[in-house]
Formats: structure tokens, sequence, C-alpha cells
């Protein structure tokens, strides 16, 4: 593994997600920045896919506004070293479904990786049992390949926490991405079990959206992915991010929120 995905200040990962191309290229670059301001410790890139397995309607949405500005996985790529141009330092990750990876081509998406500097990759609809040749091309390519793994994993869960590199991605409660209020009680010895197996940070996602619930998660587990309430920040300010003239203050309040949501005191 290349990358430090641990967050040596506060011992606890932080990782966001935005979709390429929302509201629009230029601005995904912005809102990496405030990402990693605000003390992302890695960032989730999602690509804009039209027929998404995981995403729940907030980010299927965003993938539409991402998708009818010309986004697409090559594009969204191209961004990363602009991002570094400007100072982003913490890893990206590249969250993809795989069939726009299958289009390419594997050599050629690898190709494409290593020229734009992606750390990490996260294909939420490949099977563990079915991606051993992916993350045989990761490890070659130098890419942190992240495993998911859910409540329903069962008697895997042990097979695929022992081989997860960077951090292992749990996700909290079946069922598509978005916000909830609360969750399964179930979610700590899932957790625990997860804990029991795993040599890298256990990070949980699918529906934290406020600070109350990333402490109540980070009490148990390595970290947090919070997606859907942050694209729907991007969309509340949507207009303002899209203007030169207000996008400086639309990138501050965005910033604002998302440290709300991580900052440790």
């Amino acid at each position: 593994m290349k990358t430090n995905y641990q967050n040596l200040s506060t011992n606890k990962l932080f990782v966001p997600f935005i979709t390429a191309g929302d509201p629009h290229p230029d601005v995904t670059i912005e809102l990496a920045l405030a990402l990693q301001e605000a003390g992302a410790t890695a960032i989730e890139l999602g690509i804009p896919y039209s027929d998404p397995l995981a995403d729940g309607p907030v980010i299927q949405e965003a993938s539409k506004r991402a998708l009818q500005n010309g986004m697409n996985i090559i594009k969204a790529m191209e961004l990363v070293p602009f991002m570094r141009q400007k100072g982003l330092k913490i890893p990206i990750i590249l969250f993809t479904y795989y069939n726009p990876v299958l289009q390419l081509g594997e050599d050629s998406f690898f190709a494409l990786v290593r020229k734009n500097t992606i750390d990490g990759l996260l294909i939420p609809d490949l099977p563990f049992e079915e991606s051993e040749e992916i993350r045989k091309k990761c490890k070659e390519n130098g890419v942190t390949y992240i495993s998911l793994v859910a409540p329903t994993s069962s008697k895997r869960i042990q097979r695929i926490a022992e081989q997860a590199e960077g951090f292992i991605y749990c996700v909290s409660s079946l069922g598509v991405t978005g916000v909830r209020k609360q969750f399964d009680k179930s979610i700590v010895s899932f957790i625990n079990e997860v804990n029991t197996y795993s040599n890298v940070p256990v990070v949980v996602g699918f529906g934290i959206s406020s600070r109350e619930q990333v402490e109540e998660m980070t009490n148990i587990c390595d970290g947090v992915v919070v997606g859907s309430a942050l694209i729907r920040e991007i969309e509340r300010l949507q207009k303002p991010l899209l203007e030169e003239s207000t996008r400086e203050d639309a990138l501050r309040e965005f910033k604002e929120y998302a440290t709300s949501l991580f900052s440790y005191t």
C-alpha cells in the first residue's frame, strides 16, 4: 500500500464522497480542496453512472447532473491532476461501478489510473469472489483496493476483512445509500466482528449524515464515509457554486458544513 489513509491528528478516518462533475467539473476540483481543508483524510470521487446499484436518490440525482455536463470515467480521472496542482495532498479513491471499467478495458483503465495519480479504487458491484484479478492489478499499479463488507456477508466477513487493504468499508445497513435517522442495533455486533478480523482501519458508511452519527460510529470503528449529506448540501448550494461571483462564499459555506460533521474537539 503506497498511501497512508490514517488521519494522524485524530486517529480517525473521515472520507467524504462527491460526484465528479456535479454541479460542474471546475467546481468538483474546488470542492475537493474545501474537503481537505475541512479535515478529510481521503476523498471518494464518484463516477456518475446511469444505472447505479448502491446509490440512493440523492446521489442518483447528482449523477444525472454530472452526466448532463458530459462527465465520464476518463474525464473524472483527468480532474485529479488539476486537484494536485491546486494543492490537494490527500488520497483520491475512485468509486466506480464495474461496467465503465469493463468498457475501457482493464489495461487501459489502469494506464489512466497511473497517469492521473489515483490512489485507491472501490467497485461496489464487484463481488469479493470475482475481484481477484482487479486486486492483483491494483497491487501491480500501486493502487489500494478498498473492500466492502455488509451485514449480509455472513461467513465471508472473515475472508474479506483479512485481505482488506487501506481500510475496509463497512456498509451500515441494507439497501442503497442515503440519509438515515438511526441505525439498526445489530450494527454494533457487525462492526465488532469486522474489527476482530481486520488488520486495517474499519470505516462505516451508508446513511451517516450528522455530527452525532459520526461520533456514534467512531466510538465503535476507525472512521466514517459521508456521501448523501454532502451531496445534498452541494445541491442546495448549486446556484452560487456555479456563479463565479458567489462561488467563493458558497465554497466557504460548504467547508463549514463539512467541518461541522468531521471536526473533533
